[in-house]
């Protein structure tokens, strides 16, 4: 802030200097008001150095604010914001020593490729000879060695967004910020820079705090994340565990497609418990957290650990098949079991016409241990 004394961990920051920080972040406590509204509310998480961390949320969940204020953008109402143990909480953006590559990629168009990336270096006014040097080691990283000479206008999505990341990281930072840097991109496109990405992170072992609300982009990318709902993490932790256990309906719903079948416990034993549903029907599935008889819940399933078929060791249900919808690679089937029951199987597409015809009456079955009793 212009005019303010900065404190001593400020100084200590300065000192040290990104190019020997470890890039371990910790947030505590971080909350954000605008007017009666609080868009962010004490958020609180240790990154790792060398993670790429995700903040994954619908929109208006927090998530780009968290980042700005990481960044330095927005000024937290509460908590505290640590680099390395030093506290950057009231540090301006310029002495946080972060890369950022923004959602729009921020491309200056009066500057050619070489000297976008060059920018940050002539900011920190290294020498010319340590610039070019650098400037087209980072320009080879991204794969853009031949086009250092063209402007904005003269290159594509793919490219302003690979000049974007030059940019974020030819001034060696061990930390690097990305809000939603794939989002105007198609999807074959997407998945190439999605790879691209990760692979330069783990090259230079940055740490990566990443902005989406693609699910399969966070999990793709992601060592760790965040889901974020309502200023708030309602879950953090690697993709695959969010995945398949999830915390509540929330998460569930959220992370990719899900069966939530609702219904009260009847009954409570070693690790699994049993569900009444709405129509009557008895399903088992493994609990977590304590639960009593009589509790609400929701038993939760991913569609594709569902089959055709009957299975007395595991989970039935009976019903007719309602819709059906070629995706490619797969079929996914929606099942009517009851006035109160609806659930979809997803099935790999093997070339043998992807389940029953429309209207057909079915069942499908289960194992317990593949589905989960969820507590709100």
């Amino acid at each position: 802030m212009v005019g303010r004394e900065p404190h001593e961990g400020e100084r200590d920051l300065e000192q040290v200097g990104s190019a020997i920080s470890t890039g371990a972040v910790g947030l505590d406590g971080l909350c954000k008001s605008y007017g009666e509204e609080r868009v962010v509310d004490s958020i609180r998480a240790a990154i790792r150095p060398g993670e790429f961390f995700s903040l994954l949320g619908p929109s208006g969940s927090g998530k780009t604010t968290t980042l700005m204020m990481i960044a330095g953008f927005v000024e937290p109402d509460a908590g505290t914001i640590r680099v390395d143990d030093i506290d950057i909480t009231h540090l301006p953006p310029q002495r946080r020593g972060l890369g950022m590559v923004f959602q729009n990629y921020a491309i200056f168009p009066h500057l050619n490729v070489f000297e976008n990336v060059a920018f940050p270096l002539r900011a920190r006014r290294v020498p010319e000879a340590e610039l070019r040097r650098r400037v087209q080691e980072a320009l080879a990283l991204v794969r853009l060695d031949r086009f250092a000479t063209r402007y904005a206008r003269q290159l594509s999505g793919g490219q302003q967004q690979r000049v974007a990341i030059a940019r974020a990281i030819v001034f060696h930072p061990s930390i690097v910020l990305m809000d939603e840097p794939l989002g105007a991109l198609d999807k074959n496109l997407r998945y190439e820079m999605q790879v691209e990405i990760k692979e330069i992170q783990q090259r230079l072992g940055m740490t990566v705090i990443y902005v989406t609300h693609d699910q399969e982009e966070a999990m793709n990318m992601s060592d760790r994340m965040a889901i974020m709902n309502g200023g708030r993490i309602e879950q953090m932790g690697p993709p695959g565990e969010i995945y398949d256990r999830p915390a509540n309906a929330f998460v569930g719903r959220f992370l990719g497609e899900a069966n939530l079948i609702e219904g009260t416990i009847e009954q409570v034993g070693d690790g699994e418990a049993t569900l009444r549903t709405r129509d009557g029907r008895t399903l088992r599935a493994r609990l977590e957290r304590g639960a009593t008889v009589g509790q609400p819940a929701a038993l939760f399933v991913r569609p594709e650990k569902l089959a055709f078929g009957d299975d007395r060791e595991g989970n039935s249900l009976h019903g007719t098949v309602r819709r059906r919808s070629f995706l490619g690679s797969m079929t996914r089937t929606v099942i009517d079991a009851g006035s109160a029951t609806q659930v979809t199987v997803d099935l790999p597409n093997i070339g043998d016409g992807g389940g029953p015809a429309l209207g057909a009456p079915v069942t499908v079955n289960w194992p317990a241990a593949h589905s989960l009793i969820l507590l709100d």
